[in-house]
Formats: structure tokens, sequence, C-alpha cells
């Protein structure tokens, strides 16, 4: 089973980016598809930037239609928790554009791992 949250900041970088990248709704859909199966990522485009007993920050790139051969950065959290049903969930907590923006927010990353 998947959940897939989206806080408070994430909601408002996506809102902005939308205006600029229509195609962004959907690319974070096609995203949200692929996580449901591989929810830590696949390949060099999947960073770890965190881990913590049950939470991994992991930045990817997300492919926009919008940009063409452009990435956008998204960070986000992977919580998994396994009893005798495996129970995955996954918050974004940052997306951004590379060309405005070089790195990702640490401090929105650990206020985000301090709310845990």
């Amino acid at each position: 089973m998947n959940h897939f949250n989206y806080s408070a900041q994430f909601k408002k970088d996506l809102k902005r980016l939308t205006k600029r990248y229509r195609s962004l709704p959907k690319d974070l859909r096609r995203l949200e598809i692929f996580l449901e199966q591989y929810p830590s990522g696949v390949g060099a485009s999947f960073t770890v930037l965190h881990r913590k007993s049950s939470v991994c920050i992991i930045k990817a790139r997300l492919a926009c239609e919008s940009l063409k051969a452009k990435s956008l950065r998204i960070i986000y959290a992977y919580i998994q928790e396994s009893d005798s049903i495996e129970f995955v969930e996954i918050e974004f907590v940052e997306l951004y554009f590379k060309g405005d923006k070089e790195r990702e927010d640490k401090n929105r990353i650990d206020s985000y791992l301090s709310g845990i």
C-alpha cells in the first residue's frame, strides 16, 4: 500500500512551478506511479541525502515534458514500516528547477526530520 503526502511548502513550490511548466502535474503523477513500484528509486537519477531509522530522504530528477531535455529536482521522504503488512508512505518535501536554485534547502529537510 502506498500513500503520497505533500508538505505545505511543497504545495507552494508545485503551484509556483506549474505556472511556468504546464506539464508538471502530469509529470508528477508519472513519478508517483513509478514510486509505487520502486519507492527508493532505481538508477543514477535517485540519490539518498539522509538515512534515519525508518526514514530515507531522497533527491530525484523529475523529467518534465515542458523542459524537454532538462529536469526538475524533487526531494521526498520514504517512510517504511514493516509489520505483517508493509506500509509505505512517501511525503514530497521540496521541488525546484536546477536553473533557479543550485542545491536543495538543507534547513527545510532538517525541519522535516525534526518533525518526525
